[in-house]
Parts: structure tokens; sequence; C-alpha cells
């Protein structure tokens, strides 16, 4: 349940190295995540997260608590083409995607995480794109079960391994949101 209403909006460059430092921190503690000493090259596209936003259609959301903290952040892809995973997600058209949701540790349980989705969705929803493609892995459980309350669903074909590490893809059909009278603004 969301206690904290916080605001959703796009990072300025100012925010980027805390952005970044704060995905570190999350990323780093996952257990059965790869760690710096592992995947250093991650770790610096992590600590270097607004550089991204320099390919069209790439926002950095973030989640600014009413104390003004940045407690939670995720990179919006308009177009797939810019998404930078593995596997097949890149190739997929009229869709969007978003990765490197991280909240941060002392505020998880808020409802940030499910916020920043929502928001991705909407974005997506107002491009008018068929579907919303994200990759999650073992180590990231909470989000997992998250994203399939919301109502992603398991994608085999987008799955892909990141050196030693299983990456599993999901898709949210936005047609679905018509047919469903689902609202996915909260």
């Amino acid at each position: 349940m969301i206690t904290t209403k916080y605001e959703i909006r796009n990072a300025k460059p100012e925010e980027f190295k805390a952005i970044g430092q704060l995905m570190v921190e999350v990323y780093s503690q996952l257990d059965g995540f790869p760690k710096p000493t592992e995947q250093p090259m991650y770790y610096k596209m992590l600590e270097n997260v607004g550089e991204l936003t320099n390919k069209p259609t790439v926002e950095l959301l973030i989640a600014i608590s009413p104390e003004g903290r940045i407690d939670g952040a995720v990179v919006y892809f308009g177009d797939m083409q810019y998404y930078g995973s593995g596997g097949t997600a890149t190739q997929e058209k009229n869709a969007a995607g978003f990765r490197l949701l991280a909240v941060n540790p002392q505020t998880r349980g808020l409802g940030i995480g499910k916020q920043l989705t929502l928001k991705c969705l909407e974005k997506a929803q107002e491009m008018k794109v068929d579907q919303v493609v994200i990759h999650t892995t073992k180590a990231m459980q909470t989000a997992w079960k998250m994203y399939e309350k919301i109502g992603f669903k398991r994608s085999e074909d987008l799955d892909f391994m990141q050196g030693e590490l299983p990456v599993f893809g999901f898709r949210f059909k936005l047609l679905l949101v018509i047919f469903q009278k689902i609202s996915i603004k909260h």
C-alpha cells in the first residue's frame, strides 16, 4: 500500500550522479545478482545511467519524496532499438520498454516501484504502442511479482543470458487495457 505520495518526473541532469549511485547501491545488494567485480561494465553503465537519455525517446524517470529525496528511478525507452539488452528485445516493433528499476532499500514497500512502472505504462499508452517489454532476473523476485500483478506476462522468446546470469523477458499488451477497461493511471 502506498503510504506516501511520490512525485514521478523526468530526472534533471544535475540529479544523474545521485541516481547512478542509487542504482549501483540497489543492484550490488541483490542476492544472486552479479557484483561490480563480476560485471564491471554493467555497473559503469548504472553509475552513468543519465547518459542513456542522450538517445531519442529515452527518459530517466525518478520518484521524489515529499522531502525532495530521490527514492526510485527507472529508464523508459519509447523505441526498443535503444533498449540495449541482449536477446531479441531491441528488434521489437511498435513497442516501448523500461529497464533498471531501482528503489531505495530504506523506502521499499511504499509502492514506489509500482508508481514508476505505471508511469512507464502510461507513457507507452500515450505513444499508442502495442506493448511494453521488460526484463528481470531471479534475484529481483519482489519486482517480478509486482510486474505479474500489474499484468505483465512471461515471454520466453525475450530471454537471454547476461554473462552467466539468466535474464527473463516479460510483455504487457496495451491493447488489453482497452478491452478489459483497466486504467493504468493511479
